[in-house]
C-alpha cells in the first residue's frame, strides 16, 4: 500500500463489514500516484475492482485512471425536483404510480419516447442535460443545477464504439434496471431551516427523485475499453494486485481514450435524467393542473465518475493542485464558497442526494469544508447493498415486499415480482445509520429527510 486505507463506520456498518470490500480498498492503495488515502463511505460494500462507496484521488503526473474506479454504469446519479403539492394534494398515490410507471420506461431493454438521429446522439453525447433542453425536455434554469453543469468537459466522441452508440440510440429517457428508481416522496423533517429554504424544499412538500445512468451507452463504453487497459497494464509495467484494477496513466493514450469516452457517456446520462424529468413533469401538469415552472430541479449529482478537481494534498504549503477524483458510489459534497457550486447555492455548500432503499428515507445535505480538507469533497451516495441480488431472490418474493410497503403506506410498481424482491429494503443497509455517519464525521450536514410515498423501479 502507497497509503493508508481510511473509512468512515459506525459501529453497528462495521459488524457488517465484507472481508471482500476492506481488501478492495486497500488494493486501491497500491495503485500508481494516489493521494493521501484510499477511503471508504459508510455505504461501502464489495464491486468491480474498487469498492462501491470507494473515493481515491490520483495525481496529475504520476498518477492512473481506471475503470474499475467508476464502474460499468457511468455517472449513475441522482436528482430531485420539489412541487407545489403536498400528501392532501395527491388522494390516489396508486393511480398516480401507475401513470408514472406507464410514461417513464422502465425495465431491460427498455426504449424511450424520444427518437435520436446519430447526429442528436453526438450532440447529448458532447452537450450532455443541456442538448435535452434545447431539445425542448426541460427549463434552462435546469442545467445550472447540475453538477458540472450537466456536461463534462472532455467528451471524445471518436472513443464511444459504434456498439456504445447502437445501445444509446433507443435508451435516452429511460429508467433502466436494477437499483434504479423513480420515488414520490414527502418532506417529513427539516433539522437545517436556513439551508433547506436556500435549497427551495419545505416541510411536507412532494418531491420527487430520479435515480439513473447511462445505460447500455456507459457499460458498453466501460466493457469496451476495460479490454484495452488490461493490456495497457502489461505495457506500462503496473503491478496489480487484482486485475479489475485495469487502469493506464492518467496522460497515456490509453488514459485519455478512456476519460473521453467515459465523459461522453456522463453526458449521456444528464441528457437522460433531464428527459426523465421532462416526462415527470408533463404528467404532474396533467394530472394536478399545477404549472411545469412549479417543479425546479434542485440538483443533480454524480456518484459514478472520475474527474478532475482541484484540491488541497498532503502539502498544504503547496495550495491547491489538479488532480483526478474517482468517485464509484460516492457524492462530490463541496463544501461552501467553492466556485463549482451554482451561485445561489455556494454560501450554503453543494446540495447532496441521498437515496434511500424503497422502503426507508431519502435524505437531502450539504457539503462541508471538513469534506474537502478529509475526502477530496466527497461523501456517501445511498444505503450500500448487504444482500446480493440472487440472495434476495432466493429469500424474499416480490409479492410479500409489495404487500409489506403496501402496508407502510408505500406503493411499487416495477416490470416483474423479481425485480421488487432483488430490491427489498432489508437488502440494503439502514439509510438513516450512513447518513447519520457522514453527518457526524462533519463530510456532509443533513438538511432534510423525505419520507417514501410511492416508487417504481426498473
Amino acid at each position: 500500500m502507497r497509503v493508508p486505507g481510511t473509512f468512515f463506520l459506525s459501529r453497528r456498518l462495521a459488524e457488517g463489514l465484507e472481508e471482500g470490500a476492506l481488501t478492495q480498498l486497500a488494493n486501491v492503495a497500491t495503485l500508481p500516484g494516489i493521494l493521501r488515502c484510499s477511503l471508504g463511505m459508510p455505504d461501502i460494500h464489495w464491486g468491480y475492482g474498487f469498492p462501491i462507496g470507494g473515493v481515491a484521488a490520483f495525481d496529475e503526473e504520476e498518477g492512473v485512471i481506471s475503470p474499475g474506479g467508476v464502474g460499468f454504469d457511468i455517472n449513475c446519479g441522482v436528482r430531485m425536483i420539489t412541487t407545489p403539492l403536498t400528501v392532501t394534494d395527491i388522494p390516489d398515490m396508486k393511480g398516480l404510480i401507475e401513470d408514472l410507471f406507464a410514461t417513464v420506461p422502465t425495465g431491460v431493454g427498455s426504449k424511450s419516447p424520444v427518437r435520436l438521429s446519430q447526429n442528436d446522439l453526438s450532440n447529448v453525447l458532447t452537450d450532455g442535460a443541456a442538448n435535452a433542453v434545447e431539445l425542448g425536455y426541460g427549463m434552462e434554469g435546469d442545467v445550472r443545477r447540475c453538477e458540472e453543469n450537466g456536461a463534462m468537459p472532455g467528451a471524445e466522441l471518436e472513443f464511444v464504439s459504434k456498439k456504445a452508440r447502437a445501445r444509446g440510440i433507443p435508451q435516452c429517457g429511460t429508467l433502466g434496471s436494477g437499483n434504479h428508481f423513480l420515488e414520490v416522496q414527502a418532506i417529513d423533517e427539516i433539522p437545517d431551516p436556513a439551508t433547506a429554504k436556500t435549497f427551495g424544499v419545505a416541510e411536507g412538500q412532494i418531491c420527487v427523485m430520479i435515480h439513473c445512468g447511462s445505460r447500455g451507452l456507459g457499460h458498453q463504453v466501460c466493457t469496451d475499453h476495460l479490454k484495452v487497459l488490461e493490456e495497457a497494464v502489461k505495457k506500462y509495467g503496473i503491478d496489480l494486485p487484482d486485475r479489475q484494477l485495469a487502469c493506464a496513466p492518467l496522460h497515456s493514450p490509453e488514459g485519455e481514450a478512456y476519460f473521453g469516452a467515459m465523459a461522453a457517456s456522463a453526458n449521456y446520462a444528464w441528457a437522460n435524467r433531464q428527459i426523465i424529468t421532462h416526462l415527470v413533469r408533463e404528467l404532474f401538469v396533467k394530472r394536478f393542473g399545477i404549472a411545469y415552472e412549479e417543479m425546479p430541479l434542485v440538483y443533480d449529482v454524480a456518484h459514478n465518475v472520475a474527474k478532475w478537481e482541484e484540491h488541497e494534498t498532503a502539502d498544504a504549503a503547496a495550495g491547491r493542485r489538479r488532480v483526478c477524483v474517482h468517485r464509484k458510489g460516492a457524492t462530490r459534497a463541496f463544501g461552501p464558497g467553492r466556485s463549482e457550486i451554482v451561485q445561489e447555492f455556494r454560501d450554503a455548500g453543494q446540495p447532496v442526494i441521498i437515496p434511500g432503499s424503497m422502503g426507508t428515507s431519502s435524505y437531502l445535505l450539504a457539503g462541508t469544508t471538513t469534506a474537502m480538507e478529509r475526502t477530496f469533497g466527497s461523501t456517501c451516495h445511498g444505503a450500500g447493498r448487504v444482500q446480493s441480488r440472487s440472495s434476495a431472490k432466493r429469500s424474499l418474493t416480490g409479492a410479500a415486499v409489495a404487500e409489506d410497503l403496501a402496508k407502510r403506506g408505500i406503493i411499487v410498481r416495477a416490470p416483474n415480482a423479481a425485480a421488487i424482491a432483488e430490491e427489498a429494503p432489508d437488502v440494503y443497509k439502514p439509510s438513516s445509520e450512513v447518513v447519520q455517519v457522514v453527518h457526524d464525521a462533519g463530510i456532509s450536514r443533513i438538511v432534510a429527510r423525505f419520507r417514501p410515498l410511492g416508487v417504481i423501479k426498473g
